[in-house]
């Protein structure tokens, strides 16, 4: 039988519980989903790791939304991040640095490895942002990353399937291919057969709608049109069984 990794990525207390509770084996923990996921705080990672004993707990260090273009400055607040995301009982590390050309800033993400000591780090989906794929590969490799977490360099892992089979296979065990990005109970089995990834990261997102019953709608509190003010997003249970039930028994 097939043996498989779940990830949930979550940015509550709530959504942790849910993916211990639907069978992930791990949490990664972010804050502002909807700008791809930066930095949480050190409360948030304290009450999430209170939450799920039993499983493990991945904190992202991402100083803001944006590019993964970073200076001194903002190197400076990762690495202090990564020793306050360790000292509060973090399981691992994801983060990762680009150079202005599209390449992998191999000096900074090289400290960001250091700073987690004998913590696992995975490079996040800044890869899917590089030029030459399989160049950053090797180089993530030599880095000593743990893990590689990416959509195959398309929007979504179902569209990139093919440069996700071509990194597995190229990998050869010698770093995890970890495929994220829309995956879901629809396509899961798919993505692991076409793939032959082992490993698997999403959300389970569910809108839940506010309490709130007063809502003033002439406000945007992000300033951006489009997001949802009075929502609410968790991870869901049975969502996260279903996809795990899905790739687990395909034939179901």
């Amino acid at each position: 039988m097939n043996k498989y990794t779940f990830e949930v990525c979550i940015d509550s207390v709530q959504s942790a519980i849910n993916a211990q509770k639907g069978g992930a084996h791990r949490v990664e923990l972010c804050d502002n989903l909807f700008e791809g996921g930066t930095t949480p705080s050190a409360g948030m990672i304290k009450q999430v790791r209170k939450a799920i004993p039993d499983i493990k707990l991945f904190v992202i260090i991402r100083p803001r939304g944006g590019d993964f273009l970073y200076s001194k400055e903002e190197m400076d607040v990762m690495l202090s991040d990564i020793e306050m995301a360790i000292d509060l009982g973090a399981d691992g590390i994801v983060s990762g640095c680009l150079s202005p050309n599209g390449e992998i800033d191999i000096e900074n993400t090289k400290k960001l490895i250091v700073a987690s000591k004998d913590k696992p780090f995975t490079f996040h989906r800044a890869f899917d942002m590089c030029r030459n794929p399989l160049t950053a590969l090797e180089q993530l490799i030599d880095l000593g990353a743990s893990r590689l977490l990416t959509s195959g360099l398309q929007q979504t892992a179902d569209l990139g399937a093919d440069m996700l089979h071509q990194l597995v296979t190229k990998a050869k065990d010698r770093i995890i291919i970890m495929v994220g990005s829309g995956v879901k109970p629809s396509n899961i089995s798919m993505l692991a057969q076409k793939t032959m990834a082992k490993e698997f990261h999403f959300s389970a997102r569910k809108r839940h709608d506010s309490a709130m019953q007063y809502q003033n709608e002439n406000i945007n509190m992000g300033g951006v049109d489009g997001l949802p003010e009075f929502s609410i997003f968790y991870s869901d249970l049975e969502t996260i069984k279903q996809t795990i039930r899905n790739v687990s028994n395909p034939q179901v």
